[in-house]
Parts: structure tokens; C-alpha cells; sequence
């Protein structure tokens, strides 16, 4: 646990193993809670939770890592050493919410297929070239297991236990929570906008997955007009019907946040920002920059950065 963890993917992980215990009327799973070091570690609503040091951990099957959104800077080398230290022992490792970051700077993820957070995926991928990244809820690839936060740590946790105890408990257990269906490792992040869109304009679902694939090397609208099958005036009466502006304004719109994420979370100089964000001119990436964020990328980032140290 990495401190200003986040509640709700903790509470996923460590409730399904416990409704699994109270279900079964076994004790299928027995947990620990550990910290890098003494100090407390709090989530980021600021509940404690009593830890023990890491390097105390002994006999382990698993180790998940919960970490906040910020886990790209973490960077305690005694923690690293010992989740390497560990893979040579053979155990599984799992990530809820931003733990593939720590996963993937100890060297952990490099053969494996993973996932994180939306918000944190271009920000990984610029961090973590030589890691496949996917935008599913969650991924399963043999001793390693990551998800993408929030209630995805449930389907992921469901998915774990159907694995090792059958489909009916993991039903059952989702039952317990609540929980509609278990969803599938095939399911993408952000399903609420997608499903939506996929009722009524599936269409544009393929024309912003071209935009979402092509950040760095923006694509013509009448390329991908010819690549979705359709006019560039059924595009734009598509985004005017279901997104209210252009389709140049919401290409526009997803490479101006896919460098902030960049800017935020990186020490990537503007420059160079800028052009993996697909602006061919630093003048005219700060112009746009300020239009829609109200700030330039530098003041921007400056501003963050002291509120962060405050």
C-alpha cells in the first residue's frame, strides 16, 4: 500500500476475498497489509490502515500493489529491490489502480500485457515504451494481474477467484455486491460513454478509436473517412448530433489532453510534448494549450507542481 492509495479498489480486493472465505465457510485466503517502510500510510481520503514494512513479508503466493494516481514518481529503490527480490521467489504479482507503475519500474511487467488507469495510459506508455498497455478493465497474463482502478479491481478480483474456485462462488460473490455481471476482461475502460454510442452511433465509436490510435501522427479527416467507410459529412453530423462540435475540434481536444497528462506527469521537456502530442510548431501547441486549458503548458505546469510540494 503506497500511501494516498485509493479506498475503493483496496476495498474490492480485500471484500472479495473475505465474502469468498465467509461463502465457502473455508478460509480460501488469508491477506496481510504492507507499507514500503513504519512510516502510516493512509488512503487518499485519509483513513489508516495499520501496515507492517515490507521487507518483513514472508511465504507469499501474492503481492498486489495499491498506489494513487501519482505512483509514476514513485521511487524508493529499497521497495524496487525487494519486489525483485521476490520474482526470483516466483510469486504472482497484482496491480490495483496506478500499482503498474511500480510493477513496471522494478522490471516487472516487460514480457506482460497490462492495463492502468485511462488517465495514466499516455503517460505510461511515454514512460514504459518496451510495455504492452491495453485500455481493457483489467489483464490476466499468467503470474501478473493489473486493472484499471475503481470497481474494475472487483471484476478482476471475481476473475481471480472463478480461476482457482469455480464460476458459481465468483457469482455468488458478485451477488453479494451487488454487482450486475462480472465483466470481462475484454471490456474497455470508460463502457458508460462507449455503450452509449454503440446504441445509437457505432459508427463514431470507430472514427474516435482511429483518432484515440493516432495521437502522435494525426490523421486527415478524409483518411479516416476512407479507413471508417464514411463521408466526411457524415462525420461531422456525427460529432455535431452526439459530441456538439467538429470532428477537427475533438481530434483537437483528445492530443491537447493526451499532453497534458504529458506535461503533468513527466519531466518531457514542451517540446517535446508537443510533438508527440502531433504539433508540428512549439508556438502553435502553447496557443492551443492556453485556448483550452487556460493556462500555458509551462505556467501550467508550474502551478501543479506547487500545489503538489504544498
Amino acid at each position: 500500500m503506497i500511501d494516498g492509495y485509493p479506498l475503493i479498489p483496496f476495498s474490492c480486493v480485500v471484500d472479495a476475498l473475505r465474502i469468498a472465505n465467509r461463502l465457502s465457510e473455508r478460509r480460501l485466503y488469508e491477506w496481510q497489509y504492507y507499507a514500503p517502510n513504519n512510516d502510516p500510510v493512509s488512503s487518499s481520503s485519509g483513513i489508516l490502515v495499520p501496515t507492517r514494512p515490507l521487507s518483513e513479508a514472508r511465504n507469499l503466493e501474492t503481492l498486489m500493489i495499491c498506489a494513487p494516481s501519482t505512483a509514476q514518481h514513485f521511487d524508493d529503490a529499497s521497495t524496487i529491490k525487494i519486489l525483485k527480490n521476490l520474482d526470483e521467489q516466483g510469486i504472482n504479482f497484482g496491480s490495483v489502480s496506478s500499482g503498474s507503475f511500480i510493477l513496471a519500474k522494478a522490471g516487472l511487467l516487460d514480457k506482460c500485457r497490462c492495463t492502468i488507469h485511462w488517465e495514466n495510459i499516455p503517460v505510461f506508455k511515454e514512460i514504459y515504451p518496451q510495455v504492452e498497455v491495453a485500455f481493457t478493465l483489467y489483464e490476466i497474463d499468467r503470474k501478473r494481474f493489473t486493472c484499471s482502478g475503481g470497481t474494475a479491481a472487483l471484476d478482476m478480483m471475481l476473475k481471480l477467484i472463478e480461476n482457482q474456485y469455480g464460476r458459481m462462488l465468483a457469482q455468488e460473490i458478485s451477488q453479494q455486491f451487488q454487482h450486475d455481471r462480472i465483466r470481462t476482461e475484454n471490456d474497455s475502460q470508460q463502457m458508460a460513454d462507449r455503450i452509449d454510442l454503440a446504441m445509437s452511433a457505432p459508427k463514431l465509436i470507430d472514427v474516435i478509436n482511429l483518432m484515440e490510435s493516432n495521437i502522435e501522427l494525426p490523421l486527415s479527416l478524409p483518411s479516416i473517412a476512407r479507413q471508417c467507410n464514411l463521408s466526411l459529412r457524415q462525420i461531422e453530423r456525427l460529432f455535431r448530433k452526439y459530441r456538439s462540435m467538429t470532428p477537427s475540434q475533438y481530434y483537437l481536444s483528445l492530443r491537447l489532453t493526451h499532453a497534458k497528462q504529458l506535461l503533468l506527469n513527466t519531466n518531457s521537456s514542451v517540446i517535446d510534448i508537443s510533438i508527440a502530442a502531433g504539433f508540428e510548431t512549439q508556438s502553435y501547441f502553447t496557443a492551443c494549450y492556453r485556448k483550452l486549458f487556460g493556462y500555458s503548458p509551462r505556467s501550467h505546469r508550474s502551478k501543479v507542481a506547487t500545489e503538489r510540494q504544498g
